[in-house]
């Protein structure tokens, strides 16, 4: 009984360091400035999951907070809905502070990855992003549209880490 207890102690610590993990593969860019990545970025394709779905015209923006955590606000248009929603978040480094390996949380002590796994160092007009696992992927950009150049770098990118680019979600941003 007593060897019982301690596992399941350790079932939800087992369960909750997963979620701050990274698909095999998925490295997170180095000499990353949050200063520069903070303000609105605008969701142009997605992978499908429960917390997004039927949403248009999402973004995120990003502030410091007072705690040297970030603040996310995720806002998006419910479709079937007609309305808008929005969510509060933090996040936090997982690692070192200049790699783009963010753990976030919209729902209390419950943390998920974010991976900056490629970014446009030069101005960070675009961003890829990665949760914990190749079900969680995201194409994010200063700008409502990309050019196709970029789309498909972003699709190529996906697939050879695995994730499943014929899935995407192009999100409308009118």
């Amino acid at each position: 009984m007593k060897h019982f207890i301690k596992y399941l102690f350790l079932v939800p610590l087992v369960v909750f360091a997963g979620c701050t993990g990274r698909p095999t593969g998925v490295e997170p860019v180095r000499e990353f400035e949050l200063n520069k990545y903070l303000g609105k970025w605008y969701e142009i394709a997605r992978l499908d999951h429960r917390f997004e779905r039927g949403l248009e015209q999402v973004s995120a923006e990003y502030t410091l907070r007072d705690d040297g955590g970030v603040r996310v606000v995720n806002k998006g248009y419910k479709t079937d809905a007609g309305e808008w929603t929005e969510i509060e978040g933090k996040a936090y480094f997982v690692g070192p502070e200049d790699e783009g390996h963010l753990k976030v949380s919209f729902f209390g002590p419950l943390y998920a990855s974010y991976v900056v796994f490629e970014l446009d160092k030069e101005d960070y007009q675009y961003a890829f992003v990665a949760g914990n696992t190749t079900s969680y992927l995201w194409l994010l950009s200063r700008t409502p549209e990309v050019s196709d150049e970029l789309l498909a770098r972003f699709r190529a990118r996906a697939t050879e880490l695995g994730f499943d680019a014929e899935a995407l979600i192009l999100v409308p941003q009118k």
